[in-house]
């Protein structure tokens, strides 16, 4: 069992005590366990009883039920409590606004068990009446359900890559050549259909292949001979393989990795990509395109938007890479949420070639994350300067913070403190429900403040949990622009914020991005590569990537940026 495993189940069955009114005492001991484990950065399937008492919020009772989790993989109190509750009041604590108080009110109270039936009362009026709800949670409830009803069936991008690539080592096994191909090449964030192409000779002994894989099971109806559809265990999302002979596979490779609209364009030629890779099987991708006379696209950027006019400026080479990222800016430590102290995240970040390391952690109001206080700003400032002693030079620890953007778009400290910082990311993370004016507005109030160096997760959106908060977007990249103001592209899988729609006009507006990943621990680095995915899906470049500008020149950069302020 993994710790996110571990803490997961803890976490769960906290919820469902206080839904089920259990001992407050003993609900308490669970919800403090899982948010202390949350820390850990040890393998807790590893540590003996009298290591897990030792560890912060845990007691006997509590390192009991973890030890029975590890052995078994299970836990009887967590069995006992689901065994108890409906299928559909488990789906209520998806939706955002209520918790399991208010759960608990809806199911004993009104008898609500499904979540059809709590669409029902809000849209009769009858939740506007409980005591404590009112018009506006009711509406809440209807918008996070509506919400929830379109993101039906669909994987976040690491989610779905992951899949694809278990599914992709089975197949592979039994086909000579398999793609995946689809949504998942084109690095769409949500993901509805994981594809693959496959080539065969014999269709119907791929579907037997396929049919004989007790994880999976087809969808008859909606297959056809050639492509067989369905779904694997334990996910809603649609799997699509599409069988086509050895001799047709580019082709076929090339045409489900693009959007309708990329292959209908007509180039020099006269023909479409879709005619010209019908017609003449292709060795590569390339061929398909030097044939219709047209630029090479990148299969991220294959939506048929404007990547063609892009590719009448740029080059894909010019496209951001991993390699081209000589720094990694948002990032969080022990000081505030973060699972691995400073010291471990700058060294896990120069392991990985980095030139430098910038430090973010959360501001003062953030007091659910032990947001930092001004003494203990000036520890950090402490150890970061005598950790870049050791460094020699070599690698750098930049001095940031991720101010909280308040309420009236003011940042989080006084202009003394934040004045002490090489940088500022300003993101917001409280009061999230406004209208596109109040959010457009308050963020505005932070870029103009000249301290703000990043707009963070402008947003706030969490893939297929969360809508964002509406903004207009041209206004606040408007306002970047005549700041000064870099926007963050926040690569966790969950985020993806700035949206990769937004790339193009930011950089036509002549606003830097900065690819972060907002890590909370040294794997937490690795979602940089969901990060650049997206920045190049929407056109980002190198020389408009804010991180990669090398030591030198990001130093040179911030200290001009605060000779300003």
């Amino acid at each position: 069992m993994s710790n996110t495993e571990i803490i997961d189940i803890l976490e769960l069955t906290a919820k469902l005590m206080e839904l089920h009114d259990v001992d407050a005492f003993k609900t308490r001991a669970f919800q403090s366990a899982a948010f202390n484990l949350d820390k850990i950065s040890e393998d807790l399937s590893k540590l003996s009883f009298p290591e897990l008492i030792k560890l912060p919020g845990i007691g006997k009772s509590v390192a009991g039920k973890v030890l029975q989790i590890i052995e078994t993989g299970r836990l009887q109190d967590l069995d006992d409590l689901l065994a108890q509750t409906p299928e559909g009041v488990m789906e209520m604590f998806r939706i955002k606004g209520i918790g399991a108080k208010k759960i608990r009110v809806i199911w004993r109270e009104l008898g609500i068990d499904t979540l059809r039936d709590l669409r029902l009362a809000c849209e009769n009026g009858e939740i506007a009446k409980i005591k404590g709800f009112g018009e506006k949670t009711q509406q809440a409830i209807l918008d996070s359900l509506a919400f929830l009803e379109n993101q039906t069936g669909k994987l976040r991008m690491d989610k779905a890559e992951a899949l694809a690539n278990l599914l992709l080592d089975v197949f592979e096994k039994e086909f000579s050549r398999v793609e995946i191909t689809g949504q998942i090449r084109r690095k769409i964030e949500e993901v509805d259909t994981v594809q693959f192409i496959v080539s065969t000779t014999d269709p119907i002994a791929a579907f037997d292949f396929l049919n004989s894989l007790s994880y999976l099971e087809q969808n008859e109806i909606d297959s056809s001979p050639f492509v067989w559809r369905g779904q694997t265990s334990g996910y809603e999302v649609l799997i699509e393989v599409i069988t086509t002979s050895p001799d047709q596979i580019e082709s076929q490779a090339f045409i489900h990795s693009a959007a309708e609209k990329h292959l209908a364009t007509i180039g020099s030629s006269g023909w479409t990509l879709l005619r010209t890779s019908m017609a003449f099987p292709a060795e590569t991708e390339e061929a398909v395109y030097q044939r219709t006379g047209l630029p090479f696209i990148v299969p991220e950027m294959r939506e048929g938007g404007t990547e063609f006019d892009w590719a009448q400026r740029h080059t894909p080479n010019d496209l951001v890479t991993w390699d081209a990222l000589r720094g990694i800016l948002h990032n969080h430590s022990t000081y505030s949420d973060g699972k691995h102290s400073l010291e471990q995240m700058a060294a896990y970040c120069r392991e990985l070639g980095f030139a430098y390391f910038g430090i973010a952690d959360h501001s003062q109001s953030a007091t659910y994350a032990k947001g930092l206080e001004p003494y203990r700003i000036q520890q950090q400032h402490e150890e970061i300067d005598r950790l870049n002693e050791q460094f020699g030079g070599s690698f750098k620890i930049l001095k940031g913070i991720e101010s909280d953007i308040l309420g009236d778009g003011s940042l989080d400290y006084s202009d003394d403190i934040l004045a002490s910082f090489d940088y500022v990311v300003a993101s917001v993370h409280s009061n999230l429900t406004m209208s596109s004016e109040k959010a457009t507005a308050r963020l505005i109030n932070a870029i103009q403040n000249p301290y703000t160096t990043i707009l963070g997760h402008p947003t706030g959106r969490l893939l297929l949990a969360r809508a964002g908060y509406p903004i207009d977007y041209k206004a606040v990249i408007d306002a970047c622009a005549q700041h000064g103001v870099v926007i963050e592209i926040n690569a966790s899988p969950w985020r993806l914020d700035l949206d990769w729609r937004w790339v193009q006009y930011a950089i036509n507006q002549g606003v830097m991005l900065s690819i972060n990943p907002d890590a909370h621990e040294m794997a937490g680095f690795h979602d940089m590569h969901y990060g650049i995915a997206v920045a190049r899906k929407g056109g980002l470049t190198k020389d408009m990537t804010f991180n990669a500008l090398d030591l030198p020149e990001i130093e040179t950069y911030l200290q001009k940026r605060k000779q300003q302020a």
